[in-house]
């Protein structure tokens, strides 16, 4: 699964949280809500917001600069106006590149995510492991450190795949999902040198696991996929173990830039315990 990422000296502080102070999870989209939904089977009393930067979508084609930038001025601006008792970047992209950047501007215990290359080079009978991420992500030094710490002895295959975002994307708001760029996404990671022998997938982006009945199908038998979502819940919970929990409104899903929220997505929403909807 992916690895969650906190910051160690940040522990004490949660446990001072308001009962009704909510877990902000924050994503540049609707991948987030694969945490969300990890989230809800632990910790099913506490009061969640959900942020969506819909406005900066897609993230994986920005540089490291402008990531940083927009990811850190958000969280603190949403920090400020909600008082979380906790932040979860439940993004990949967002974390490998923003995660220091925002622990600096923050007070309050942050959870991140990274590419799940550990658990995928224990899995791996073959020794050869796909990984699916936006371009943002496989592109990091993160990713090459965490490689060479816990697979250095497999064969890594990475593939950036933004298509698979917007596919995500289109499946939540009950759109025809592109085939296509899932068949080309599992089609270029079997054409690499090594290919043929991938038997685990690492889907290093949180809305990629929204598409696992079609990448299954892409990939054929004998293929597993990791990712992070249950990993992630437990750190939260981990973090907030003993506090209180009292939701005094139903649960808020924020998006950011113009415009209504199309009827699908408050339909797919609801499916998520996001009682109300507002743009940030």
């Amino acid at each position: 699964m992916t690895s969650p990422i906190r910051s160690a000296p940040q522990e004490a502080a949660v446990l001072r949280a308001d009962p009704a102070a909510p877990i902000l999870l924050f994503d540049s989209g609707v991948g987030g809500l694969t945490v969300l939904e990890e989230v809800r089977k632990v910790l099913p009393e506490a009061p969640v917001i959900y942020a969506a930067d819909t406005a900066g979508l897609p993230y994986g084609s920005k540089t490291e600069a402008q990531i940083a930038a927009r990811v850190s001025g958000l969280l603190g601006r949403m920090t400020e106006r909600f008082h979380p008792r906790l932040v979860c970047i439940a993004c990949n992209t967002a974390s490998t590149i923003a995660l220091g950047m925002v622990r600096d501007v923050l007070e309050v215990p942050i959870v991140g995510t990274v590419p799940a290359i550990k658990p995928a080079a224990a899995m791996t009978r073959t020794g050869v492991i796909g990984l699916l991420g936006t371009e943002a992500t496989i592109r990091q030094a993160y990713v090459d450190r965490l490689e060479q710490e816990f697979a250095a002895e497999k064969l890594l295959l990475r593939y950036g795949a933004p298509s698979l975002v917007e596919a995500a994307e289109a499946k939540l708001r009950g759109e025809p999902v592109d085939c296509a760029a899932i068949t080309d996404a599992a089609e270029t990671l079997r054409a690499m040198p090594g290919g043929d022998r991938i038997d685990t997938v690492v889907l290093a982006c949180t809305h990629f696991p929204l598409l696992d009945a079609e990448l299954s199908r892409a990939f054929g038998p004998g293929v597993q996929f990791v990712h992070g979502a249950h990993g992630i819940a437990r750190q939260i919970a981990r973090l907030t173990a003993g506090q209180e929990w009292s939701r005094q409104a139903p649960d808020l899903a924020l998006f950011t830039g113009l415009g209504d929220v199309p009827k699908a997505y408050g339909e797919m929403l609801t499916h998520y315990g996001l009682g109300r909807i507002e743009r940030f």
